[in-house]
């Protein structure tokens, strides 16, 4: 095993008395090309190029000596200490940081990132990174190949964006670019880069905020809002115990995409996009789509908002985690049901109706449970009813485990 294991974070500045004196002492050091050239490296030192982190852990965890490995930005910031310190290595590691390629990039671009979403985008990851790009106003993407802003952009398609792509920073081939997202496949970026994700308005928190990222807090409290705040007029699926149901039952959270088909008053699009999802709103009526706009705005979210009947309508749209029918039946739940979402929630007036819909779920490999809710609203002046609801909710969960998306 190897005597002493120091991580060493690069952001092309000098490097540290620390890190030259580790780098001075290594016999054997892991990086990227450009690391390996540093002039520090002692010429005797045994390098690996840092390709797979893996096998260059079981190299390092070998070697009778000192090891130094090189990485960019702050090693322990979505890199390479987690990996080395898996507990199959069994290494003890020192780190030196240096400023995170985050905050380098937000910093070329001269913006705050206390606000902002961090993901990272690995061909396995990218559809939930974009996810939270169609959710959020603010995002950095950490890239890689084969998942950088070309591909970004191409997964946004309907949705603008723009992008801030940091390449190579630190090095004397760094650049910084800013195009629109529909025009980021037009391009062949270097990698490695960080994407800067900006859309919606965006701006600076009178004071600042008190947490990283996305703050929780704000907002009216509750998972639902009250049925008069989205100006009356809401469907018999949308009532607002009936959404509560909807929402516990899908959980929509941070990197799904929730689909909305009929949304009516905007009512459940805008509250699952308060969870922090992704969210594709579906109606055919020209007034449902502008009460759902108005909705999003009304919250500060970000969803989009498709016009069409379905479920032709949906046969382009990106593939969802989770489906709300709230309109369209027996029919719209069967061509969702193609698009293999882990969870479907639909309601229905009638027992023959949600029969036929739990039918259809089932033939199509999702178990399904059935609840009849009633709720009666009372004037608490004198306790009289004031009003009744009385629906079937239908949730289809997917049973065979299906592959990553």
């Amino acid at each position: 095993m190897a005597d002493r294991v120091t991580v060493i974070g690069w952001d092309g500045s000098p490097l540290t008395e620390a890190a030259r004196a580790a780098l001075g002492a290594a016999t054997l050091v892991a990086g990227a090309a450009h690391h390996l050239a540093l002039p520090e490296i002692p010429p005797a030192a045994e390098r690996i190029r840092l390709g797979s982190v893996s096998l260059a852990a079981r190299r390092i965890a070998a070697h009778r000596g000192t090891a130094v490995v090189l990485a960019d930005g702050d090693p322990g910031f979505f890199g390479v200490v987690r990996a080395l310190r898996a507990p199959e290595f069994g290494m003890e590691i020192e780190v030196v940081p240096a400023v995170s390629s985050v905050a380098a990039a937000f910093a070329r671009a001269g913006m705050p990132w206390d606000d902002a979403q961090v993901v990272v985008a690995h061909p396995r990851t990218l559809r939930r990174a974009v996810n939270v790009c169609r959710a959020h106003t603010k995002v950095a993407v950490l890239t890689a190949p084969g998942a950088g802003p070309a591909e970004l952009g191409l997964l946004l398609d309907g949705v603008h964006r723009t992008f801030v792509i940091c390449e190579e920073l630190g090095t004397e081939r760094e650049q910084v670019s800013v195009v629109t997202s529909d025009n980021a496949a037009d391009h062949t970026w270097r990698d490695p880069n960080v994407v800067i994700v900006i859309g919606g308005p965006v701006g600076a928190a009178e004071g600042g905020g008190w947490i990283a990222g996305r703050d929780p807090g704000t907002g009216p409290r509750g998972w639902v809002q009250r049925d008069e705040v989205y100006g009356g007029g809401l469907g018999e699926g949308e009532t607002q115990l009936l959404r509560a149901a909807q929402l516990a039952r899908l959980g929509p959270r941070v990197g799904d995409l929730v689909w909305d088909i009929g949304c009516g008053s905007g009512a459940f699009a805008a509250e699952a996009a308060r969870a922090g999802a992704a969210v594709i709103a579906v109606d055919r009526l020209p007034d449902a789509c502008a009460r759902t706009d108005a909705a999003a705005r009304r919250f500060g979210v970000q969803l989009q908002v498709v016009r069409g009947t379905a479920p032709h309508i949906l046969e382009n749209l990106p593939e969802p985690d989770v489906v709300r029918v709230g309109g369209g039946g027996a029919v719209v739940v069967s061509a969702v049901t193609d698009r293999r979402p882990q969870r479907i929630v639909t309601h229905a007036a009638t027992r023959d109706e949600a029969e036929l819909v739990g039918r259809g779920l089932t033939e199509h490999g999702y178990r399904v449970e059935c609840a009849l809710l009633q709720s009666v609203e009372l004037d608490t002046r004198a306790w009289t009813e004031t009003e009744r609801n009385v629906a079937f909710l239908l949730t289809g969960e997917l049973l065979r485990r299906e592959a990553p998306r």
